[in-house]
């Protein structure tokens, strides 16, 4: 049975329990294993450069250490820490959520808006998605100004969500929207419905990705 492991690069439990209860769903129609962990030694949430510079090493071990048990890996933050060298280092697959996404939206040739924890994290974003060149699909982000922590356990997050998802369709043209931290992804259905445009989240784009090569 292929296994794919999902890596949440932060210490927050809840985080990895709503991935996994979100991706669980794919376990038993197609024959396949998705197991979703935290690394420990990571910092409760990953908001700055500080924190991703922190991870990087450790999402590198974490897929050294698991690298026999698994088929595939998915790194569940948003700003793909330790994917380059994780790529450079390991032949099996291996998923930035980041990177998927937004390859997904040029794929269905489709103006994305990303829905991001801190308006910190926007320049970066933007800096990535230039070196993906996919500029000419990005219309911009709105920041919730909240933590990983807020994304998955306030009970304003998803109102949040649908005003910053709105200014994105109707102020810049978004067609189609990125939730931009993993620990939205437990609001990705509630957002679509009330947007009224397909909503992303990255995680669940990087494992269907996964599945796809597994089955080629």
């Amino acid at each position: 049975m292929p296994r794919i492991l999902v890596i949440n690069p932060n210490s927050n439990d809840l985080v990895t329990e709503k991935l996994q209860a979100s991706l669980g769903s794919y376990d038993p129609y197609l024959d396949l294993e998705v197991d979703c962990i935290s690394i420990e030694e990571g910092p409760f949430g990953i908001e700055t450069d500080a924190d991703i510079s922190l991870v990087e090493p450790l999402v590198v071990n974490k897929i050294n250490d698991e690298f026999s048990n698994y088929d595939a890996f998915v790194i569940a933050c948003y700003s793909d820490p330790g994917l380059s060298e994780s790529r450079r280092i390991f032949q099996k697959p291996i998923y930035g959520i980041h990177e998927a996404a937004v390859k997904l939206c040029s794929q269905l040739t489709l103006k994305f808006g990303v829905i991001a924890l801190g308006e910190d994290s926007i320049n970066r974003h933007a800096d990535y998605i230039k070196r993906l060149h996919l500029e000419q699909f990005y219309v911009g982000e709105e920041a919730l100004n909240i933590s990983v922590n807020q994304a998955v356990s306030a009970t304003n997050t998803l109102d949040k969500i649908i005003v910053s998802g709105h200014k994105l369709i109707k102020e810049k043209g978004a067609e189609i929207i990125i939730l931009g931290c993993a620990g939205m992804a437990k609001h990705r259905l509630s957002a679509e419905k009330e947007l009224g445009v397909r909503v992303i989240d990255p995680v669940q784009v990087s494992v269907e990705k996964a599945i796809e090569n597994i089955n080629e």
